[in-house]
């Protein structure tokens, strides 16, 4: 796969390069690992005929259901009079906090989201109570006459709020590596500031929905739009008062779900069970787009005050990071995520010394919860900021300060957790990134148009990446699969992962056909259901293939030994005479065709499915020590940006970005480039143009595509450059060598966010240093131009 630049009046189109050869195709396997396979579903998704949740038929007498949202922020419900509301036309049934048989909590872990509120409400938009009626319109028209009485409280809204406030969440957490006050204080140079940054909205195109079926006695069938089905499948479970084995979950692809669907769709799924449960007909919970964001948790927003000594190099001696977190009014997913933001504070940097503090503050605004990420690009952000300053106060070009302080790569270095970093090859990927985009010419090229430029000023900015690969909360580092060979040849496989549009179904695919050496159409797909694979964790943390594709792997390794011992034994050769090629069994001197060997594998009683399972090793993470090996391995990226901006107006473009990225040897490298494209165009969304916004009532005033501006097409960079490292590799035995591809390309966007503080320091002559927050909308840029250029004319005066 070879796109080459086209160029046309002076712009490139894209250039995306797959640098390993694929394995031949004549006479192989089609559609093994290392090949580019389109994604299975893309075909129905062109095609219209992909079904998601809201497009499985109706069965006859479905109900449909809507949520009552609270106006408050912070308020006691002194008295709630639904009578009308059960009494208006098409209702059949109202759901209160009365009706919930089992546990009122939908939360992941702590126990503090409540289905409906008890007396108290604690952001604008908590769900109140449910109406379920014979349409949507009804149900929503019902909603509207209920009456209901409130005595407001104090709401803590912001970060900056809720630390004057002292309202901590969670317990404080602390990493600390040498003594970083004392480095700093010796350090010849020093600095201090403070970064604030939004959260994001997870805009998936597909809304939160789940449809339940009642069955027989207890059970209960959920068609989910979830990252987490067992996960749903427990909460049900927990609201209904059953166990869970009465609860069957099933997700065959989702529109999107960024971390959206990893905990907040057991709230829907509650609601439409407990529906179902309680009139014994089939129901359905769509939130419509306004809902869906005002009701469900968003990216966390950051404010981080940081301290950094240096040298005259640009090496940091030491560095202190001090980081706030708005969580919202419940814990949901907020502890992981925060340890994630520390976790990631070094980025690719040894820092020597270091302290990371982390405060989880609580506001009366809705729980904000998992995204791309996980808190690594809050954590990253500040840093990238950080050396940005260092080089701007040196006088020192950006890349060289980042590029004096990168791990080495002979290992030797720890992180802030106490992690030996040994896998390291950030050096060796930023400097072929800076050779083959033309770094250094295009940034002396931009100083000259800067200096006869006086409207348009343009800038240039570069990120390295480093990501560690594996949930921090070591026990959900596991997988399962099952996998069947019918009698034909043909493979049914199922595993616990969810298809989200990111490819991962393809991908462990792939890896079941690699294993048996078939084509890859004679492996089936099949929706994740709680009925097949139990207890399985999210798909999430960028770890859906290597925990899957590792148990599927092994699933199918399985039967495949079965198969070896079978023809072995049958044939009389030793086994390791038994070798699969494609789509054919050696053994011996002779040649069977796969179905045929399956086919008398089966006549002589020999099993032909399995369970798979696969657990990460040697994951572990100590907190009272705050030290250990929270990560698997680290995924490595490198980016380089070019923005220009309009002075006047603060309007800006990314005009080009080149991205050098290391997903080790690729399972799919079309997949993987479009990860890499996504996530970066995601990230740029974040860093630029959706900016999340509440009124001083905590009211929401973002809510919907005409106030809330994600990236569009026309924002994609025309010339944008995006490779696979050639030399890619993981030194830890992943599947078949591969790295993680789904969240580290986001935090590759923060190099447009560096270009635009390049920018905008040309608006003051390079004289001093922006304060520039993020994100980065048209008017944060002038506002932050207006303050350049106000502090020269002070120097100045």
């Amino acid at each position: 796969m070879d796109e080459t630049v086209i160029q046309d009046r002076g712009i490139s189109a894209t250039f995306s390069r797959v640098p390993h050869s694929e394995p031949p195709h004549d006479g192989a396997i089609k559609g093994g690992v290392a090949r580019s396979v389109k994604h299975d579903s893309a075909p129905r998704h062109v095609a219209g005929e992909a079904i998601y949740t809201d497009d499985i038929p109706e069965l006859p007498g479905t109900l449909h259901l809507h949520l009552a949202m609270s106006a408050h922020a912070h308020a006691a419900i002194l008295s709630m009079d639904l009578d009308a509301v059960r009494q208006a036309a098409g209702v059949v049934r109202v759901l209160t906090l009365d009706d919930i048989p089992g546990k009122n909590d939908y939360s992941p872990f702590f126990g503090d989201d409540p289905i409906f509120p008890e007396g108290l409400v604690q952001y604008v938009g908590q769900c109140l109570f449910a109406v379920a009626a014979e349409s949507r319109e009804a149900a929503f028209q019902a909603a509207l006459l209920a009456k209901i009485e409130y005595a407001p409280l104090p709401a803590v809204l912001t970060v900056d709020e809720a630390l004057a406030a002292d309202l901590d969440l969670l317990p404080r957490h602390e990493m600390r590596l040498g003594d970083a006050a004392a480095a700093i204080d010796a350090a010849p140079h020093r600095l201090a500031n403070t970064l604030h940054m939004g959260g994001q909205d997870h805009f998936y195109l597909e809304g939160q929905i789940a449809y339940a079926i009642p069955g027989e006695g207890d059970d209960m069938f959920v068609y989910s739009s979830t990252q987490h089905p067992s996960e749903v499948q427990h909460n049900v479970a927990k609201a209904l008062g059953i166990a869970d084995h009465s609860v069957t979950v099933e997700v065959r692809r989702m529109g999107g779900g960024f971390g959206g669907k990893e905990s907040q769709p057991a709230l829907m799924a509650n609601v439409a069970a407990l529906a179902a449960r309680l009139t014994g007909r089939p129901a359905k919970l769509r939130l419509d787009r306004d809902d869906d964001m005002v009701m469900t948790g968003k990216r966390h927003d950051f404010r981080i005050d940081y301290a950094v000594g240096f040298d005259g190099d640009g090496r940091i001696l030491g560095a202190e990071f001090d980081q706030a977190a708005r969580c919202g009014y419940s814990a949901d997913l907020s502890g992981g995520i925060t340890d994630r933001a520390m976790f990631h504070a070094d980025n690719a940097y040894d820092l020597q010394a270091a302290r990371v503090t982390s405060r989880r503050m609580k506001t009366h605004t809705v729980s904000n919860t998992a995204f791309r990420g996980f808190g690594g690009p809050q954590g990253l952000l500040a840093t990238e900021r950080m050396m940005d300053e260092i080089a701007f106060g040196l006088g020192l070009d950006p890349f060289d300060v980042r590029r004096a302080n990168y791990y080495p790569a002979e290992g030797g270095k720890v992180t802030p957790y106490h992690m030996e970093v040994t896998d390291s090859v950030i050096l060796e990927m930023m400097d072929e990134l800076a050779e083959s985009s033309d770094y250094r010419a295009r940034r002396r090229a931009i100083r000259a148009f800067n200096a006869t430029s006086p409207i348009l000023k343009k800038g240039i900015g570069v990120t390295p990446l480093k990501f560690g690969i594996s949930f921090t909360t070591t026990h959900l580092n596991q997988a399962g699969a099952l996998v069947h060979v019918y009698k034909d040849g043909s493979v049914h496989l199922n595993h616990g992962g969810t298809e989200m549009g990111q490819g991962l179904f393809i991908k462990v695919a792939q890896v079941v056909a690699e294993e048996f050496q078939i084509d890859l159409d004679r492996v089936k797909i099949t929706a994740t259901t709680t009925a097949k694979v139990p207890n399985t964790s999210a798909t999430a943390a960028s770890s859906g293939t290597d925990l899957n594709g590792m148990a599927a792997k092994n699933a199918a390794g399985a039967i495949k030994q079965r198969l070896i011992a079978f023809a072995a034994a049958k044939y009389s050769v030793p086994e390791e005479q038994v070798v699969f090629l494609p789509n054919r069994v050696r053994v011996g001197n002779e040649e069977i065709a796969f179905p045929d060997l399956v086919q008398e594998a089966y006549l002589n009683q020999v099993s032909l499915s399995a369970a798979g399972f696969y657990a990460t090793p040697g994951i572990h993470y100590d907190r009272e020590t705050a030290s250990g090996r929270p990560f698997f391995y680290f995924a490595y990226g490198a980016a380089i940006s070019e923005v220009v901006i309009d002075t006047l107006t603060g309007e800006n473009r990314l005009v080009r970005a080149d991205i050098l990225h290391d997903v080790g040897r690729s399972l799919n490298p079309a997949i993987d480039l479009g990860q890499i494209e996504g996530g970066f165009i995601q990230g740029l969304g974040w860093l630029t143009t959706e900016e999340l916004w509440w009124d001083k009532s905590g009211r929401l005033r973002t809510h919907a595509p005409s106030t809330y501006k994600i990236p569009t097409a026309n924002d994609r960079p025309d010339d944008l450059r995006i490779e696979l490292w050639d030399k890619g590799y993981n030194k830890v035995d992943s599947i078949y060598r591969s790295k993680a591809v789904g969240e580290p390309p986001l935090m590759l966007a923060i190099s447009a966010f560096s270009a635009l503080t390049d920018a905008v320091a040309a608006a003051g002559g390079y004289r001093v240093f922006p304060h520039l927050d993020a994100p980065a909308t048209p008017e944060r840029i002038l506002m932050a131009v207006e303050d350049v250029k106000t502090r020269v004319r002070a120097l100045e005066s």
